[in-house]
């Protein structure tokens, strides 16, 4: 992980974070915290990881999911050169 992102300001949103415990609990959580649009986005951005994963084409990604083609770019370099966030998550939905 980046140190960039390491602050003490992101390590307790991040416990704050794994302290919820539903489905639920995280709407309320995220719909105090994030605005709609903040919101929309990061679901975007999971959407088109988890095409990408599936092997569908930049076109299908963006048809599907309204996401540029910037977008698409920047979560496929992460899929590929990041920190394997995406991959733990997808391994740990798929139990």
């Amino acid at each position: 992980m980046s140190k960039k992102i390491k602050t003490e300001a992101a390590k307790r949103l991040f416990q704050a974070i794994l302290t919820l415990e539903t489905q639920e609990e995280c709407f309320t959580f995220f719909e105090d915290l994030c605005t709609v649009n903040e919101l929309e986005s990061l679901a975007q951005r999971f959407e088109v990881a988890s095409m990408l994963r599936e092997k569908h084409t930049y076109l299908e990604v963006a048809e599907k999911t309204g996401a540029s083609t910037a977008t698409i770019s920047r979560v496929n370099r992460s899929l590929n050169y990041g920190s394997d966030g995406y991959d733990l998550v997808f391994k740990r939905m798929k139990k």
